[in-house]
């Protein structure tokens, strides 16, 4: 749900999301976490509730472009994975060039596959989570007594949190500043995708192994630089972040999204040695492998609907630039 290491860009919400199910799951109690200081892990709060808004409104413009070369064509999106159902209005939930491309594709593409999502909670324990209290002997005191802080007023997110690995505690607190901000991972653009298209075969762009040896194969010390610019920032200055980066995707240009990160990272970062050690293995190692899966699964006949972070789009080192340097024309529609 990536340019760089700030608050709600660099991380995939469903798989956070996932690793809230999986807690949930494995015995925790359930409550509902309201705002940013409440309870903790309330899967069916965080991980999608529907409520009233107007379907009458007009879907958000979206970032959205065709890359062609030659006869081959390729359509990307950049999606959330969490959202607000006035992003989606029922009567019609995404403009009329996107249901078009949608149409014209054989194949639609996501980071992860369905199939993937659906079999991922036993990675997200493997990886992600520890048979015992873990989390205060893998951070630096002083990064563990900021944590503490943040989640004064919460003790059972914390003691909750004790049971996770420093990754996942980092996507664990931008997931609670998405949902203080009142977006669902019911509303992500990968979802509200499924429910319109039939017609196809959607796949991946990556598997759930390779996404996770994304996190997992980060040094402690990158693990720390993740948490620590996590916790940089007050509680509400994260969710006011969230919400400007939902205004600029809902505004549709990639290009800005990913100076808007740029300014974030430079803001965030504590070591901008370890933040761009991140960015290299969350970001742009992923970037080159999409677009080599991209050309890999594209067709002269058939037209092919790539979906993927918005924050993965704009840039020198992102997906569109990439493909330009495939030889690809690409324009914003």
């Amino acid at each position: 749900m990536l340019e760089g290491r700030s608050v709600s860009l660099r991380l995939n919400l469903a798989f956070a999301c996932r690793a809230i199910l999986a807690l949930a799951r494995r015995g925790y109690r359930r409550a509902v976490r309201l705002g940013v200081i409440g309870l903790l892990f309330a899967p069916l709060i965080i991980c999608g509730s529907a409520y009233a808004h107007d379907e009458r409104a007009n879907p958000p413009h979206l970032p959205f472009y065709v890359a062609t070369r030659g006869a081959q064509t390729i359509y990307v999106l950049g999606t959330l994975h969490v959202g607000d159902p006035a992003d989606f209005p029922a009567y019609q939930p995404f403009r009329p060039q996107i249901i078009n491309a949608l149409r014209a594709s054989r194949t639609l593409a996501f980071e992860l596959s369905p199939d993937d999502i659906a079999m991922s909670q036993g990675s997200v324990n493997q990886y992600g989570l520890c048979a015992r209290d873990c989390l205060q002997r893998m951070l630096p005191v002083a990064l563990w007594d900021r944590l503490v802080h943040r989640l004064r007023r919460n003790p059972a997110a914390l003691a909750e949190m004790r049971k996770v690995k420093p990754w996942m505690a980092s996507l664990l607190v931008e997931t609670f500043s998405s949902q203080a901000a009142g977006l669902q991972t019911e509303y992500g653009t990968e979802v509200q995708l499924e429910n319109v298209y039939r017609h196809g075969a959607i796949v991946g762009l990556e598997s759930t192994s390779s996404e996770m040896h994304a996190f997992t194969g980060l040094s402690l010390p990158e693990q720390w630089e993740m948490l620590a610019q996590d916790l940089q920032q007050t509680p509400a200055e994260d969710v006011a972040d969230v919400r400007e980066l939902h205004a600029l995707w809902q505004a549709g240009d990639a290009d800005k999204m990913a100076a808007w990160q740029r300014g974030k990272s430079a803001k965030l970062a504590q070591s901008l040695e370890l933040s761009n050690a991140i960015d290299e293995r969350t970001v742009y190692r992923r970037n080159r492998h999409f677009v080599l899966r991209m050309l890999s699964i594209a067709t002269p006949e058939h037209p092919l609907f790539v979906a993927v972070g918005a924050l993965h789009l704009g840039g020198p080192k992102g997906v569109l630039a990439l493909l330009r340097k495939h030889g690809f024309a690409v324009r914003a529609m």
